[in-house]
């Protein structure tokens, strides 16, 4: 199994590494990695002038997976767009064609009290948000800014979204909800925009061939005030690129802590980019502070999703759930009597929990 390993910028390094430890002390079951790693953003941009390196490229394109840090450097804000730090993630999902974004947002017994809403709303929460990947506002031409007859300047963006591309990612996340509790609700503002009207069409159309999987439609505004009032009225949620950005990063609040969750990006051959949710927290890095934890998941996602080695991964989470019930914490989720402890000292007791 050959891993590209992308730390990236900011902390991406000290967490990555964890993962990479949890990674090796599975070869004592019998699994093999070929793990090699390659700059990527800030760090990809410093070796050879660009966020997404041609070498990086290649390597991925010969990988089976992708084991990715952070990307962001506050210190290359100045360069022109194309070659930011940020510009190596959206270039991947596009090169690849990682379409489909799995984000779950699970509430852990332990840590039911680090979210800020109440623990009956809370707690047993457990949501996969299914997000289109690579259309979207966030693809669609023509964008840019011009210059008005008047001299004012004007920005602009396009919304587009192919029939192919809403069924496709219709399509995994009703596969996803039937592995789960068979309830689907699919994410748009159909009552205000075309593309979303094609959307909610499309959507209503694939789930003729999912008769077992309960469908549901929400506005995107509504979605948002659901997700803080009720949120364990969810099951799976699918929705489009720029929806998606912003209920997946709300949903990641509800379980105390943006240090807690994985993610998946697939393509239709399961080859998948393995993340956690949060950015690169330059402010806290180099100090050994950040949390490890959502980046051991998304390993733990990884050898579900793309490997199928769902043993090996039960592993890992059930390992990350005993060491929570031993107390360790670290800063973002310290609670008075549990013991704070840093990057690598978590680590260490997930290896010695697996």
């Amino acid at each position: 199994m050959k891993i590209a390993v992308l730390a990236g910028d900011g902390i991406g390094p000290e967490i990555t590494a964890e993962a990479v430890r949890v990674l090796k002390a599975l070869t004592s079951d019998g699994l093999h990695f070929e793990l090699e790693e390659a700059p990527v953003g800030g760090a990809g941009y410093r070796a050879s002038g660009h966020p997404l390196p041609e070498a990086t490229l290649k390597l991925v394109k010969g990988a089976d997976a992708i084991l990715f840090g952070a990307v962001g450097d506050f210190s290359l804000d100045t360069l022109p767009r194309e070659l930011r730090p940020e510009q190596a993630i959206l270039g991947l999902r596009k090169e690849l064609n990682l379409f489909a974004n799995f984000r779950p947002a699970l509430v852990y017994p332990e840590l039911v009290h680090a979210s800020t809403l109440k623990p009956e709303v809370v707690t047993g929460l457990d949501i996969m948000i299914v997000r289109e990947l690579t259309g979207d506002i966030y693809f669609g031409q023509p964008r840019g800014i011009h210059t008005l007859p008047n001299g004012e300047r004007e920005g602009f963006d396009t919304m587009r979204y192919s029939e192919s591309e809403i069924r496709r990612v219709a399509c995994v996340a009703f596969d996803a909800a039937r592995k789960r509790n068979r309830r689907l609700c699919s994410v748009d503002k159909a009552n205000v925009l075309d593309t979303m009207q094609l959307w909610r069409e499309v959507v209503i159309e694939v789930a003729k061939d999912y008769p077992d999987v309960e469908l549901s439609h929400q506005y995107v505004d509504n979605a948002a005030m659901q997700l803080l009032k009720n949120p364990k009225q969810f099951d799976v949620i699918v929705t489009g690129n720029m929806f998606g950005d912003i209920l997946s990063d709300e949903a990641s609040m509800l379980t105390g802590s943006i240090g807690m969750l994985p993610s998946a990006s697939l393509n239709e051959r399961n080859f998948g980019l393995y993340e956690p949710i949060h950015g690169s927290a330059p402010d806290i890095a180099g100090k050994g502070v950040a949390n490890p934890l959502a980046t051991i998941l998304s390993v733990a996602m990884m050898l579900r999703y793309t490997f199928n080695q769902g043993e090996a991964a039960d592993r890992i989470e059930s390992a990350v759930k005993k060491v929570l019930a031993q107390g360790f914490r670290t800063g973002d989720i310290a609670e008075t009597g549990k013991l704070t402890v840093g990057t690598r000292e978590m680590g260490d007791a997930v290896m010695a929990a697996l």
